[in-house]
């Protein structure tokens, strides 16, 4: 870890340890006032212990010892010991959190706690907390226990009547000859049984019949029987203990294999050191990048010239980040980013809704255009008739209108001096004036909807550049991710005797902060691979010509809506040869390669190469650590695909490898094409798709057992999507007025690598830009979509990603010549399930401190493990039970809501979780723990602060032990 790393945990540690002093100081508050609230001790305990563990983990010594003080200064409080409270006790309590607070201070400003300091200050308060309480002792520690337990008649019972029935037993058994074993078994069961009875503890009466009952059925594995029956009687003992009764066994598993325990030595209070070994280990390389960074820069960067490389130990690397000018900066949480992004993500909805709303209307326009065109000749036609009907019609005076001062006007004038109208001249011209005034409403919406288009398309381009803004807040540098990479190269180089030179291009390359994390597992497995399989050994390497020392670029740099990685070694490449070697080891004999004629035997060396991400595919003549079990490759694809990514590889013999990941800029805008297949829309990304056109009979060829298109000379698969896609019940299209724009069947061309194929859709309605949305609930999405979008009309339509919709195809009966050879891999031996070497490869950190979670996450993620944390006993089961896979699990003790002998007791009860072997890592470095820890089923346990070679070998040992297993 960097120095700068390591300062950060390490102030962020002292700004949760003012937390924790906050709460001790107003759990501490009031004490005087009444009786001691036990449940406000416990919280109090709870923090200074955390103070203890934490600081003695980051190296603060003066603050754990005095941290522990108190805290034992608090349990003889709780144990009753110190009597009534009085306002002096309350405030000798409160003087000694006020002195806690000084040594953080002290710590977070860098100094050291001088021992003038601490005799003045600190060492007057805890003689006088010593003076009033006493020293805390073992049978403080024992009534503890038995108050937590909340059974102190049980607890007694079972500390001295069953330890002792259970020691004897255990004698026996330790002795080669085990004199009297069965005389010693049946008395053991029959007086456990008995106590169970009087202790109306019925599940451990049970357990002592069917111990005797199984002597009754097998007397011949008398051992195995007793050894059994001792084991569950010791997890019997450790459950009453802490009062997990309802958890008691009832029944011996002769299966069950006795599990080794990994002892450790413990570290007491006193010798803690200043700096923990862990600490020492992690300052010897890793060097990370500054994090100055504009967020804010250009995505259309050239990917640059490639760094000084490491020096000769791989101490450092130096990536090519320029640092930014200086300029002010603000925090602003991941969360209110995330809420910017959905709600960026609304408005993308609205805007599309908006652009809808202005087409429709366009159309409308256009219709009204042509509805005024008719009536322009309408009204020319209709001029015309009032015109005949004027020159030719005589109007006569009506009689009987009562209007005489007309008739006298009429009467007076002749027709040429004097025009007559009638009520058909006055229809006319009302008819003709209305045309006039409907062609010019039809101008001014003509204005007002382009001033509106005009409004729109500023929108557009505004929403565009602020959903760039966006996207370059939530981004990363690259370079966050692979600045652990040196240790772990390092640490593969010293193990296995290989000089390896990193080299990094484009480290300031940003990527998405969700896509950064999910490329975490990946890249370093791609990294590993390369150095294992890639770069040769010393020796191999002179022979050939090369420089004794191997070279791994990771470069990364922008290509259209993509980021694209590579990760590139020096070494002696992909032997083609073994590949085909193992595909007929598989089960393909030379006389079916001969039926298969040249459609085998003239694989494409990318069509081969693709085999290696099979799942159980392996090269490898041997399995290490870092590679050989046919596992890692598939999950490196199975990863990437879930962001949507691709990983390919190319290779060249004696001159090197390289894997090229691709994956989108962004996991929460995508451009699509809005197709429609079986009555359906559906959206394809446009970063998936080379080419559309519509398709014409004469393209498409029948060929044996396939139909192709014939696209620019090339013999292309061809899919017709509504023979593989029905649905029941499919909405209809004519819910919109819109038209589609390709009204006739339409051909999608995908690439897949080097290669192409075909989809027909019936219709297409054109491209947009939309926000995916995850579709949430317990259904699963069917192979081929990966979510959904919401259109500006409201309608709900799935996203599909094309390549595995093209895999999910071939898997369901589109078999050509590479298929069935791949079939023949998975088919040819039990490879262990990605879920199983994820499971293998994943690590619980149970602890109720962030920080302490955090510096052991580090810890492990250098080590190659992935790491799944929870804040305490109850999360982690809540996790287990969700169905995240564990292989192993580092569990604290003391922690709210369910502690850690809560959470042994548990998920050993589990059949599902019960194998899953827990290592304690506790400040508790006491007998009385560990051996209570041990009796539930723990498989190790550590003392704070804790040796990181020691946790890392054996979790070692733990992953090996699996492996064998699942083998």
């Amino acid at each position: 870890m960097s120095q700068e790393k390591e300062n950060e945990v390490k102030l962020q540690f002292l700004e949760e340890a003012e937390e924790y002093l906050d709460t001790i100081e107003s759990g501490l508050l009031g004490l005087e006032t009444g009786e001691i609230d036990r449940g406000r001790i416990d919280g109090v305990l709870r923090a200074a212990h955390s103070i203890k563990g934490g600081a003695a983990m980051m190296g603060f010594s003066e603050l754990s010892n005095h941290a522990h003080h108190l805290e034992d200064f608090l349990k003889i409080l709780k144990v009753g010991k110190a009597g009534k409270v009085d306002g002096s006790l309350e405030s000798l309590f409160l003087k000694s959190v006020d002195m806690l607070r000084q040594v953080v201070g002290i710590n977070r400003a860098g100094g050291k706690v001088e021992e003038e300091w601490e005799a003045s200050n600190v060492k007057p308060v805890f003689e006088q907390l010593h003076a009033r309480l006493g020293d805390y002792n073992p049978e403080d520690e024992t009534n503890l226990l038995s108050e937590e337990a909340g059974e102190d008649m049980k607890v007694m019972l079972f500390e001295t009547e069953v330890e002792a029935c259970l020691q004897r037993l255990e004698a026996i058994l330790a002795s080669a000859e085990k004199p009297c074993l069965l005389e010693e078994l049946e008395i053991a069961a029959q007086e456990l049984g008995g106590l169970g009875e009087m202790l109306e503890l019925t599940a451990f009466s049970s357990l002592a019949q069917a111990v005797l009952e199984q002597l009754e059925l097998a007397p011949e594995k008398l051992e195995a029987i007793a050894r059994a029956g001792l084991e569950a009687w010791r997890r019997s003992q450790a459950l009453v203990l802490v009062g997990q009764l309802e958890a008691l066994p009832k029944q011996i598993d002769l299966s069950m294999e006795t599990e080794e325990i990994l002892e450790e030595p413990s570290l007491n209070g006193h010798n803690l050191p200043v700096s923990t070994e862990s600490l020492d280990y992690l300052l010897e390389s890793d060097t990370f990048q500054e994090e100055a960074q504009d967020l804010f820069s250009s995505l259309t960067t050239t990917l640059p010239e490639a760094e000084p490389a490491m020096s000769e130990k791989l101490k450092n690397i130096e990536l090519d980040t320029e640092k930014s000018p200086a300029e002010s900066t603000i925090r602003v949480s991941l969360r209110q980013i995330e809420q910017l992004s959905d709600l960026f993500g609304e408005l993308t909805i609205e805007r599309n809704g908006l652009s809808l709303q202005l087409k429709s209307l366009r159309n409308l326009l256009d219709i009204l255009r042509n509805r005024v065109k008719v009536l322009e000749q309408s009204n020319f036609r209709l001029r015309t008739a009032y015109d005949k009907v004027e020159s030719t019609t005589t109007i006569a005076p009506e009689k009987d209108n009562g209007n005489e001062s007309d008739i006298n006007i009429t009467s007076y004038f002749d027709l040429l001096e004097m025009d007559r109208y009638s009520d058909v001249h006055l229809l006319f011209q009302e008819l003709m004036e209305t045309i006039v005034q409907v062609q010019e409403v039809s101008s001014d919406l003509e204005i007002n909807l382009e001033d509106a288009e005009r409004n729109a398309r500023e929108l557009n381009r505004t929403s565009k550049l602020m959903q760039g803004n966006l996207t370059k807040v939530r981004m990363r540098p690259i370079s966050d991710l692979i600045g652990r990479f040196p240790r772990a190269l390092r640490d593969m180089s010293l193990q296995y005797g290989k000089e390896v030179e990193l080299k990094v291009k484009g480290g300031s390359t940003l990527i998405d902060r969700s896509i950064l994390e999910a490329l975490g597992d990946p890249l370093l497995h791609l990294l590993r691979n390369a150095f294992d399989h890639g770069i040769e050994d010393p020796a191999t390497r002179r022979a050939a010509g090369k420089p004794e020392k191997g070279t791994i670029e990771i470069a990364a740099a922008y290509r259209g809506n993509q980021t694209v990685i590579t990760i590139s070694d020096d070494g002696h490449g992909i032997d083609l040869k073994k590949i085909r070697a193992k595909i007929m080891a598989m089960g393909i004999d030379e006389a079916e390669l001969i039926g298969q004629g040249e459609a085998y035997s003239n694989l494409r060396q990318r069509e081969l190469l693709n085999l290696i991400f099979e799942p159980g595919f392996s090269t490898a003549e041997k399995v290490t650590d870092l590679s050989g079990r046919g596992v890692g490759m598939d999950i490196v694809r199975t990863n990437l695909r879930k962001i949507r990514g691709e990983v390919m590889v190319d290779t060249k013999e004696g001159l090197g490898t390289t894997f090229t990941i691709t994956v989108p800029l962004t996991l929460s805008v995508v451009r699509v094409l809005l197709v429609e297949s079986a009555g359906i829309l559906l959206a394809f990304p446009t970063n998936a798709i080379e080419e559309m056109l519509a398709v014409a009979p004469e393209m498409a060829i029948e060929t044996v057992g396939q139909e192709v298109l014939n696209w620019e000379g090339y013999m292309v698969p061809l899919i017709r999507l509504n023979e593989w896609l029905r649905f029941p019940s499919p909405p209809s299209m004519a819910q919109t007025e819109a038209i589609p724009l390709i009204d006739m069947p339409t051909v999608l061309m995908i690439a897949i690598g080097e290669d192409l194929a075909a989809i027909q859709v019936d219709r297409y309605w054109g491209e947009q830009e939309v926000t995916i949305r995850q579709v949430e609930g317990n259904i699963m999405m069917p192979p081929g979509f990966t979510g959904c979008t919401i259109l500006g009309d409201g309608r709900v339509v799935p996203l599909v990603d094309a390549i595995a919709l093209l895999r999910w195809i071939e898997d369901r009966g589109a078999k050509n010549s590479l298929s069935r050879a791949m079939e023949k891999v998975k088919s040819g031996f039990d490879a262990p399930s990605p879920s199983i070497s994820q499971e293998k490869n994943t690590v619980m950190v149970v602890d109720d401190s962030i920080n302490v979670r955090r510096f052991l996450a580090l810890t492990l993620e250098k080590a190659g493990y992935r790491v799944e944390q929870a804040k305490d006993g109850q999360e982690a089961i809540e996790k287990l039970q969700s169905g995240i896979p564990v292989g192993a699990v580092v569990c604290d003790i003391e922690m709210p809501r369910l502690d850690g002998y809560g959470f042994l007791a548990y998920i050993k009860a589990d059949p599902n979780c019960k194998n899953i072997p827990v290592a304690m890592l506790t400040s508790r470095s006491g007998n009385k723990h560990r051996q209570l820890a041990m009796n539930l089923g723990a498989s190790a346990y550590f003392s704070k602060p804790f040796k990181e070679h020691e946790l890392l070998q054996t979790l070692k040992k733990f992953t090996q032990k699996q492996l064998q297993t699942v083998n």
